[in-house]
């Protein structure tokens, strides 16, 4: 449905990257995936669940700027 992409990169430390991905599911329900790690690497991964998608927006929304105030910047 919907992807974000971050990333940061920094001089002294690898670079990383964070991922939201807003998906309806097959119960009519959306997923907000968060995915996040070492640019390379395994990431790890969070689904959260919810029943409309103006709630499942404001969560993405509210990760994404919590993610964008930490120093990453969009891809």
């Amino acid at each position: 449905m919907a992807t974000c992409l971050l990333y940061r990169l920094a001089q002294t430390r690898p670079a990383r990257f964070y991922r939201i991905e807003l998906a309806m599911n097959l119960f009519n329900e959306v997923s907000v995936l968060r995915e996040w790690g070492v640019k390379g690497g395994k990431g790890r991964t969070t689904i959260n669940i919810f029943g409309n998608l103006r709630d499942a927006s404001v969560a993405a929304d509210r990760h994404r700027s919590r993610m964008l105030k930490r120093g990453y910047n969009r891809a």
